[in-house]
């Protein structure tokens, strides 16, 4: 079975570079940026003025190959990637929910990026409390350290020397 998706926009953040980014919306150095939708998208942006937060599904576009086991950026002990955000993924696609300050034509104003500029954006929702918060949850091993997240920055965990995500699969 193949599956294709076709990007229907960019994401445009000041993050030209990987290493140093945020690692999470709610990071302290998350920043406003904008969203180019394609211009035979834009009649899906009818209503979504009215949401506070939207979800961004994109591509993960520097991304090569993937670990089943990661030490991800709020941890020095190894975990499934399934059990993190890591970026080195099976299928490179990330998720971030953002703030929505207005829609202007095809361009969408967000706060809380913490994406790398040029990133292909696959699909937006609406962020809804009700559907999207659970009241009961476990943290499981981000429990301890959840609220590092604010000040935590990517680092050269997931790149090789040429700033270039590594392509080693499995490893």
């Amino acid at each position: 079975m193949k599956i294709t998706y076709t990007p229907i926009g960019t994401i445009h953040s000041p993050f030209h570079a990987l290493q140093g980014m945020p690692i999470q919306p709610a990071s302290q150095t998350s920043a406003p940026g904008h969203i180019e939708l394609l211009s035979e998208y834009v009649p899906g942006l009818k209503d979504l003025q009215g949401f506070s937060h939207i979800i961004l599904i994109y591509h993960l576009h520097e991304s090569r190959g993937y670990s089943l086991v990661v030490t991800p950026f709020l941890d020095s002990a190894k975990h499934g990637v399934f059990a993190t955000r890591a970026p080195r993924r099976p299928n490179p696609i990330g998720l971030s929910v953002v703030e929505l300050l207005k829609i202007d034509g095809a361009i969408l104003y967000v706060a809380n990026l913490d994406v790398l500029d040029g990133t292909p954006l696959l699909d937006i929702k609406p962020f809804v409390p009700s559907f999207d918060t659970p009241t009961e949850f476990r943290l499981g091993w981000l429990k301890e350290v959840k609220d590092q997240v604010k000040s935590a920055r990517s680092d050269a965990r997931f790149e090789n020397p040429s700033g270039k995500l590594k392509n080693r699969i499995g490893k």
